[in-house]
């Protein structure tokens, strides 16, 4: 079954580049629109800071939040390592 789009393109963009990446996005939650998950799960990681993220609905300013979405995944540490080892190989 596919999730409900985003409502801003430029938000939309960041979480398929996140699906792209392996992450998991779930809609729905209380204040955001939902919310994308690490593929890893893994505790070490950033003591599991960005293992999570919320996505919000109405941002202020919705590219700066589409780039932050971005940074968390590019920034973790088990994607980072994942890559640099296929690309040794």
């Amino acid at each position: 079954m596919t999730r409900k789009s985003h409502s801003k393109p430029e938000i939309e963009a960041a979480l398929r580049y996140a699906e792209k990446n392996g992450w998991r996005v779930e809609v729905g939650g209380a204040h955001a629109w939902g919310k994308i998950y690490c593929p890893y799960n893994d505790k070490d990681c950033r003591c599991g800071e960005f293992c999570i993220s919320s996505i919000w609905s109405t941002p202020r300013n919705a590219g700066n939040h589409a780039k932050q979405i971005r940074r968390v995944i590019d920034n973790c540490t088990n994607h980072n390592k994942n890559v640099s080892s296929e690309e040794d190989d």
